[in-house]
């Protein structure tokens, strides 16, 4: 097994075998079975609705009520892993060599990390998820009186853990190491590529092909599961402003038309498209949390946002470690586990994006600024929505918001938004967010689906990259009328269990090539400082 970087003169490619064919350039074991079997389970799903319905709760008890334990502490282990390569001495690592530098300015750069990475999710969970917890706190820390003070602090502090440095360890791990080998070991960008110190040229054969497999799988149902809850609240916030009909048959319409939006954008690429509807998204995600910040209960939302904070850090290694084995309860399935399955089946998908943009940072400036700056946004955008919904619920507006969480989770933010001054123009403003979202997330998944299936290809054909963005679509509709919330969850663990296995071998990779980078670059500068000084000695 190799311990060190492939020479660049011999280095092959998993692109070299590709196969092109009007207008595709694919690899060929992994885009035709990953396509066949998705296309399988598409067929499955619609010919056997209520069927697969059962089987997909079925599947979702299965895993939380067995192998839950197994995700709460891999998520866990990813996160104290990060954190520990960013203060070592593998921090002053930089991703693309001694002299690269920043491809993109930090605005853009953390612009693309958030809508890419959680954003259609922030829009549907920022009012649901507290109001859930605070009507039905769960015994995490300790026995709590429902929809009380207690329980909204509770509330706020489980949705913290749920969105925050747990979910971007993950992503932080998955990018760092694609970053690295692609950058600075020349290898393709690609998830097998990261297996290169244990598996040597074998990357390039079965085992490196059955990796990027499960990698495009776990990608396409973990982005299906955004897509599928961001169209369910664009139905609900149509529904709210022109009273459109909620129903599935004109979500997976909605998917359709959203979908041709992300195939556009997808078509002019990384630079044009996604960074720059990112970049819109940000603006428009900003106005709108300001307005609420200002016209809501502001000092409210400020004071609990610093008490949040304090409440999380403190409750952090509670959180992260408990798994129900003494309450006899089954919370978690619905909640942590899904969450953990449904970013670790993200991570490929986010992990290669964040490592196309991340070329020039060094690991330290990376690690944190993936787990940090994201965390801190993400917990602001959460105390100003989610805190304002429990402001209201523990006021005189008790039991409204609640009332339509019960009735129908994805109308819960129009229904917040109703309480404050311009409703309209707020949920409109809402609505636009969530398609934006949705076609960002879309055309950043299409162009990463697409680089694993040509065998690390930055560059790929048109046609390939619409294939990609309409199959995305086509899975979360599948998913929506196989079971709609049940299946896009059961979705996200399935393929984010086996996937979570790829991840623990992936720290061992990484930190052995990081060791190797370490050890080559300082023995290398002090070679040239030895250099230099006889040089001094000889004038």
């Amino acid at each position: 097994m190799p311990a060190h970087a492939p020479t660049r003169h011999s280095l092959r490619r998993p692109g070299d075998r590709n196969i092109t064919l009007k207008g595709f350039d694919f690899h060929p074991e992994v885009f035709l079975v990953s396509g066949g079997l998705i296309l399988l389970f598409v067929l499955f799903t619609l010919i056997f609705q209520d069927p697969a319905a059962s089987a997909f709760g079925a599947i979702q008890s299965f895993i939380a009520g067995t192998l839950g334990w197994f995700l709460i502490l891999s998520v866990s282990f990813f996160l104290l892993f990060t954190i520990y390569i960013a203060f070592s001495k593998l921090g002053n690592v930089r991703l693309g060599g001694p002299d690269a530098r920043p491809e993109f300015p930090t605005f853009a750069w953390v612009a693309m990390l958030i809508s890419a990475g959680m954003g259609i999710g922030l829009m549907f969970w920022s009012v649901a998820e507290p109001i859930y917890h605070f009507q039905d706190p769960p015994a995490m820390l300790g026995t709590i009186e429902p929809n009380s003070a207690e329980a909204a602090q509770q509330a706020m502090a489980i949705t913290f853990f749920h969105w925050g440095l747990h979910a971007w360890g993950i992503y932080a791990l998955v990018g760092l190491s694609l970053a690295f080998f692609a950058f600075n070991w020349g290898l393709p960008l690609t998830i097998r590529s990261v297996f290169y110190p244990l598996l040597g040229e074998r990357i390039y054969g079965w085992p490196g092909n059955v990796i990027d497999i499960l990698a495009v799988a776990s990608t396409l149902f973990g982005l299906a599961t955004s897509l599928g809850l961001g169209v369910q609240q664009v139905n609900a916030g149509l529904n709210f402003l022109f009273d459109l009909n909620v129903s599935t048959p004109v979500q997976v319409g909605l998917i359709a038309i959203i979908t041709g939006f992300a195939t556009a954008s997808v078509v002019s690429g990384l630079g044009n498209g996604v960074r720059r509807l990112s970049e819109l998204n940000m603006i428009l995600a900003a106005a709108l949390m300001v307005f609420v910040l200002l016209v809501g209960p502001t000092l409210f939302i400020l004071g609990s946002f610093v008490e949040n904070l304090g409440f999380y850090a403190a409750s952090l290694p509670i959180m992260s470690f408990w798994t129900e084995s003494f309450s006899g309860t089954s919370w978690q399935s619905g909640w942590t586990v899904f969450y953990w399955g449904w970013w670790i089946s993200w991570s490929p998908f986010v992990g290669i994006f964040i490592a196309r943009i991340s070329r020039g940072r060094t690991v330290r400036q990376f690690i944190l600024g993936v787990l940090v700056l994201p965390s801190m946004l993400t917990f602001l955008w959460m105390s100003v929505f989610g805190g304002t919904a429990l402001s209201m619920e523990l006021g005189e507006l008790s039991g409204v918001i609640s009332g339509a969480v019960a009735e129908d989770v994805a109308t819960a933010l129009f229904v917040m938004l109703q309480q404050l001054p311009l409703t309209g123009i707020t949920s409109f403003l809402g609505i636009v967010l969530v398609v934006v979202f949705f076609v960002t997330s879309s055309d950043s998944g299409s162009l990463v689906v697409d680089s694993i299936t040509s065998g690390g290809k930055l560059e790929s054909p048109v046609p390939q990259r619409i294939f990609w963005a309409v199959t995305e679509g086509v899975v979360a509709a599948a998913l929506l009328l196989g079971g709609g919330l049940s299946a896009l969850q059961t979705a996200s663990i399935t393929t984010g269990l086996p996937f979570a296995i790829v991840l623990l071998i992936m720290c061992y990779s990484v930190y052995k090539g990081l060791n190797y980078e370490h050890d080559v670059v300082n023995e290398g500068r002090k070679l040239r400082e030895a250099e230099a000084a006889e040089q001094v000695i000889a004038r």
